[in-house]
């Protein structure tokens, strides 16, 4: 094996890991796969001699192009702050075998994610690099261009946002699918008042159906608001596929055998705290939705 082969059989060691880590920071699945990419390419143009952790440093240099990406996209915003952005969901089968499952559960789920896309980029970076995978802030530091002390202070300031509005979610998926299974029943049943008992008096629902319809996208808040919009969308009810949303219960709309629509759903204390709804087309092929023809 030659020096190339070594070292991309050592990168292909790290993708998952990378991919992981460039997918919370970007909350896009392709513009993950994009940063993992450039990693790649820096690290065959780089001096390896003195790289005595290569896992350390691809996720250092994850970081720092994750980086980029966010300030670029910060500054390239063209859609107001309020329309709703929905990340990138990983969907997968709600019956998969127990190893894949346990994968998933470790997924980070998509309202966490609609906070982190909320954070500066330089508190998204140090929360995620270090309050997910553990990264120094020794390290951490550099890579926004600060101390070590006051990447620190990043990460103080986005964990206490996290922690303001994010809620806690139900980890039991069984507990999960009964709330799930039981607000679909009511949906096509029509039962507005058993709908409004299994949402959170305070639940959000966001629907995202792509850049440029600033007349469908939306968010809800409140149980009765909610409510009412499952029942103007009942039919859809009928075509509902319980999935795993990024390791969590969720549904795929999918009437004749087409996704139109990804939803996750954040259970917490037995009601429905959240719900985000991805209905863009463009994002929705670009899933990975073979699961549903096996």
């Amino acid at each position: 094996m030659d020096e190339k082969e070594f070292l991309a059989q050592r990168f292909e060691e790290n993708r998952a890991h990378l991919r992981a880590v460039a997918y919370r920071m970007l909350g896009s699945l392709a513009e993950a796969e994009d940063a993992v990419q450039e990693a790649w390419f820096k690290l065959t143009r780089s001096d390896r001699s003195e790289v005595e952790n290569l896992g350390g440093w691809l996720t250092t240099v994850v970081g720092r192009v994750c980086l980029d990406m966010l300030r670029t996209r910060s500054s390239r915003r063209e859609s107001p702050l309020d329309t709703p952005h929905v990340p990138d969901p990983i969907v997968s089968s709600a019956d998969g075998d127990p190893e894949f499952a346990s994968v998933q559960a470790d997924s980070v789920g998509l309202a966490l994610l609609v906070v982190l896309e909320t954070l500066p980029p330089a508190e998204r970076l140090a929360f995620v690099l270090h309050d997910m995978f553990a990264v120094p802030f020794d390290e951490i530091g550099p890579i926004v261009g600060r101390t070590p002390a006051a990447a620190r202070q990043l990460a103080s300031r986005a964990r206490r946002r996290v922690r303001g509005l994010a809620p806690e979610p139900e980890a039991d998926r069984a507990k999960q699918r009964e709330v799930v299974d039981a607000f679909f029943a009511a949906a096509r049943d029509g039962d507005f008042e058993a709908l409004v008992k299994l949402l959170d008096p305070d639940v959000v629902l966001r629907a995202d159906v792509g850049a440029g319809k600033l007349g469908i996208n939306q968010v809800l808040r409140g149980a009765e608001a909610v409510a009412r919009q499952a029942l103007m969308f009942q039919r859809f009810a009928s075509t509902g596929i319980l999935v795993l949303v990024n390791g969590s219960i969720g549904s795929v709309s999918a009437p004749e055998g087409k996704p139109v629509s990804v939803t996750g759903f954040t259970i917490v204390d037995g009601r429905i705290a959240e719900m985000d709804i991805l209905a863009d087309p463009d994002r929705l092929a670009r899933l990975d939705f073979e699961f549903l023809d096996a």
